[in-house]
């Protein structure tokens, strides 16, 4: 199997490096969701537009709101 944003080999849906950038990703809401109450899809656009967020989790981030999942 293939990693859907970089056709690295997967084990899922994500290379290794795009899956700890998921795992991150979701595991950090939660604090953004009761710090500051933002939706899934506003703090997913706040990732992709942070200057200090890296690429790989800038790119599950777009991927995420293309396909609006989780």
């Amino acid at each position: 199997m293939k990693c859907i944003i970089c056709n690295r080999e997967a084990l899922e849906k994500y290379c290794e490096l795009h899956e700890k950038a998921y795992r991150n990703i979701v595991q950090k809401y939660e604090d953004w969701r009761r710090a500051m109450d933002v939706s899934w899809k506003e703090y997913l656009n706040e990732i992709v537009k942070n200057p200090y967020t890296g690429s790989w989790a800038k790119e599950v981030a777009g991927q995420l709101l293309k396909n609006k999942d989780r």
